[in-house]
């Protein structure tokens, strides 16, 4: 059986020539992550699973080139600001910012070209206390409107044979805001498997969720309770089970594409589990973000084709994204996403798999 270690190997170029490597982190038992530069993205996550067979259980390519063709997220780190800022724009103390619009009127994921379109570099590599890839990036003031010029870590470390956690970490010389988390889509089926995750059973520790407009924007109004409602995971339900209900906000979303409230506190805090009842595979989610983005893969249109030159369709994978609530900037209402000079950014998701 291979050992815990890291490896790295060359996985394309980008258009200026520059080399764009692949880092493996390997635990023990198959367990295995591997990590690109560019975007910070998750690359592949390989698991075993209820009979010890490792697969790779998270959407995306098997070239560099599928990355640079299309802006898919897949295991992307997502920022400066992750999800949507309403109408591409927020004031700052007494100050209006201007940010790129680059979904309909809205500002989703960084702009334009945010994050997930940036090359990292690679700051360290240990074996210890688990293997371990650092990258850093300075993102300047102004870029994609966000003001401040910021100094951003993202840390992923292989904790355990069975566990996967990343650290975001980030400061900045004047007032901004910002929300950063990972953008992998999950089938514990397996990346190539061909099944849909409709029979997933999913539990998400929620009591409430930000009901959305046509263009996925938090209405002005208080959180929903789940309670009565097709977004009630707070008991294990299989996500196919009420997705086709005539509901007004499964209809906006063409399935679930919502904010979930978590439970206030501090530290690391059990948010979501998903289970397979194909592979056996069981994900754990924990994180001390105050949202979990639930969306169900419902854009996913067949127009990309993915590992194994598989087309992407509806309900293929879904994404359980931790971070700050939608639309921050511009409500006050909602858990404060500002960050000031002199403080410390750092934000933890925990990925912890098990087999039933």
């Amino acid at each position: 059986m291979t050992a815990a270690g890291i490896d790295r190997t060359p996985f394309g170029k980008m258009p200026d020539g520059t080399m764009v490597e692949r880092v493996m982190l390997r635990g023990a038992g198959g367990f295995e992550a591997a990590i690109l530069p560019f975007g910070a993205t998750l690359q592949a996550l390989l698991t075993p699973d209820r009979d010890g067979h490792c697969d790779d259980i998270v959407l995306g390519h098997d070239d560099f080139a599928g990355y640079l063709a299309q802006r898919k997220f897949f295991g992307a780190t997502i920022g400066r600001y992750a999800n949507r800022i309403a109408g591409a724009r927020f004031v700052l103390d007494g100050a209006e910012v201007a940010l790129d619009a680059n979904n309909g009127p809205n500002a989703l994921h960084g702009g334009v070209q945010g994050f997930d379109r940036k090359l990292w570099q690679i700051a360290e590599l240990t074996d210890s206390p688990g293997p371990t890839l650092v990258l850093e990036r300075e993102s300047p003031h102004g870029e994609e409107g966000y003001p401040g010029n910021l100094s951003t870590r993202v840390t992923y470390r292989v904790r355990s044979a069975s566990e996967l956690s990343v650290t975001y970490e980030a400061t900045t010389d004047r007032p901004t805001f910002l929300n950063l988390t990972n953008h992998s889509f999950f089938n514990l089926d397996g990346a190539r498997a061909g099944t849909q995750i409709l029979d997933h059973r999913l539990t998400i520790a929620a009591d409430h969720f930000l009901a959305v407009d046509a263009t996925a924007i938090p209405l002005p109004e208080p959180p929903r309770a789940v309670d009565g409602t097709p977004f009630d995971f707070r008991k294990p339900v299989a996500v196919g089970a009420r997705i086709r209900m005539n509901d007004e906000q499964l209809r906006l979303g063409r399935g679930y594409d919502h904010n979930y409230c978590l439970a206030s506190g501090t530290g690391l805090r059990f948010a979501a589990r998903l289970e397979s009842p194909r592979s056996g595979r069981v994900l754990e989610l924990f994180t001390d973000q105050p949202g979990l983005q639930f969306y169900s893969g419902n854009f996913l249109d067949g127009s990309t084709a993915g590992k194994g030159d598989r087309l992407y369709r509806q309900s293929d994978a879904l994404c359980l994204e931790p971070h700050a609530w939608p639309d921050t900037p511009n409500r006050p209402d909602f858990p404060p996403a500002r960050l000031n000079p002199g403080q410390i950014y750092r934000r933890t998701i925990v990925y912890r798999f098990s087999t039933v």
